[in-house]
């Protein structure tokens, strides 16, 4: 994690947009523009992080205005080459909730998601933030569709370890197939090869095979999120969200947990379709 400082600063400028709250089935809830400053100071040594958020628009007086100032970034959060980011909580506990939030930057545009589960367990909410550099023209992506997934897709995926062993880099390929309103997904890393099917509705996809059913929810702004549907301290699980920066170019952050509930790494994805 030595250059986390480095790429925390590539998410530097004044970012326009909003915060969305979107209900575990996908469905967009209430929303609020917002203004995100973060601001290099003392030769990039000190970073000062404001928000703003507004009832209606951004010429209003804000109903939060929150100010904080970073010189380092704390463990829980990591940040990659992109400058994209995932952070969250370091221990799943019994009776506590547990978050996690990622961000991914490129050129002018942002994109970021929290989801949230209760302190039993359950996935219960996610907050989509799209943002904008300001002034500039940039545009956001319309919502995620099945059709956008499909195809052959190859990249690189970059962990990083909780426990500060070497970063490592590995070779991925994802193929996904849409056969008879099921969704078909062949990943292979390293040397693993994990298959698995997932039943296709609206804007949620189902995977309930296995121990662990979980949800993709297909989102505004090319973005995906992709939970268990509950997670529990003496089971592995992962949690994931996605973005689609064009047609042929995704980003993925993944976070793991072991069977004691520890986060164990986090992992940044770039691929890109080639068929």
């Amino acid at each position: 994690m030595e250059n986390n400082w480095g790429n925390f600063l590539k998410n530097l400028g004044e970012w326009e947009g909003s915060f969305t709250q979107v209900s575990t089935d996908g469905e967009l809830l209430d929303s609020t523009p917002s203004i995100l400053t973060l601001e290099g100071l003392e030769d990039n040594q000190l970073v000062r992080f404001r928000v703003r958020r507004f009832a209606n628009n951004i010429s209003e007086q804000p109903t939060v205005d929150n100010v904080q100032e970073y010189r380092s970034v704390g463990r829980q959060a990591v940040f990659f080459d992109t400058g994209a980011f995932s952070k969250g909580s370091l221990q799943v506990a019994p009776f506590a909730e547990f978050g996690a939030e990622y961000g991914f930057v490129s050129g002018n545009r942002r994109s970021r998601l929290v989801q949230l589960f209760d302190n039993q367990g359950c996935f219960n909410s996610l907050t989509l933030i799209r943002e904008i550099r300001s002034g500039t023209d940039a545009i956001m992506r319309p919502a995620l569709t099945v059709e956008q997934l499909l195809g052959k897709w190859e990249g690189t995926a970059v962990t990083v370890y909780s426990d500060w062993k070497p970063s490592e880099s590995s070779a991925v390929s994802l193929e996904i197939k849409e056969m008879g309103g099921s969704l078909q997904q062949q990943l292979s890393f390293g040397s693993r090869t994990i298959s698995s099917t997932a039943k296709i509705e609206s804007n949620r996809l189902h995977f309930e095979e296995g121990a662990t059913p979980r949800r993709v929810l297909l989102l505004p702004d090319g973005v995906s999120s992709n939970t268990p549907l509950q997670i529990s301290h003496r089971q592995p699980f992962f949690v994931e969200a996605g973005w689609l920066l064009s047609d042929n170019e995704r980003q993925r952050l993944i976070r793991s947990y072991n069977d004691k509930g520890e986060w164990i790494s986090s992992t940044h994805v770039s691929e890109h379709k080639v068929a």
